[in-house]
């Protein structure tokens, strides 16, 4: 059975990451209401891809279009997750600076500072180490993990500072792979998919 990502279709960088997971072989599904996320057998979905974008307008379409609580429950019930900058915001525990009445998923036990790196005129290409190896991703916007839980790890720093976290299936980057075609997270996304996937068969 074939993979099939959700990427979130509501603001941002969407069709970066629809391409991109088109390279790699994957099914991909743009995710803009709650049916789009949920079927009368379950999840339509075997992974999700939050892209970046303006994380305060996110949060109030996927509250206003009905999939905050839907999304929230899949993410914590153990469904892979990558979230990229705006992505990482809304995936984190505590966000410092929110814009007024902004929420977060709260799934991934972090805690952010938006717009860390600057503003537009300071977004960059860089290269950096990452425990899942070397890559050279943007920087637009982007913010920072300035604190994490026990059972997060730190895959990535941008000198002091924390650029991506993982919990379990969630992968949280501070940084755009999908604008520079940087392709091993989201293989470790459908990875993680699969591997989900042959555990709830057995």
């Amino acid at each position: 059975m074939s993979t099939t990502v959700g990427v979130l279709g509501l603001q941002g960088g969407v069709s970066e990451h629809v391409e991109l997971l088109d390279s790699l072989g994957v099914r991909t599904c743009l995710l803009r209401s709650p049916s789009d996320l949920l079927g009368a057998d379950g999840l339509r979905v075997d992974a999700v891809v939050l892209p970046g974008g303006e994380s305060s307008v996110i949060d109030r379409l996927l509250r206003t279009f009905g999939l905050f609580d839907p999304l929230r429950a899949a993410i914590g019930a153990g469904l892979p997750t990558l979230g990229t900058c705006a992505g990482l915001i809304l995936l984190a525990d505590k966000v410092l600076d929110p814009a007024p009445g902004q929420q977060s998923l709260a799934v991934l036990d972090a805690t952010v500072r938006r717009n860390a790196f600057g503003s537009q005129v300071d977004s960059a290409e860089v290269d950096l180490e990452t425990s899942d190896g070397p890559v050279k991703v943007a920087f637009i916007r982007a913010p920072q993990v300035v604190a994490t839980g026990p059972a997060v790890t730190v895959i990535a720093r941008r000198g002091e500072a924390i650029v991506g976290a993982r919990q379990g299936a969630i992968t949280g980057l501070a940084f755009h792979p999908e604008v520079t075609g940087e392709a091993r997270f989201h293989r470790r996304l459908i990875a993680d998919a699969g591997a989900t996937a042959l555990a709830e068969a057995g």
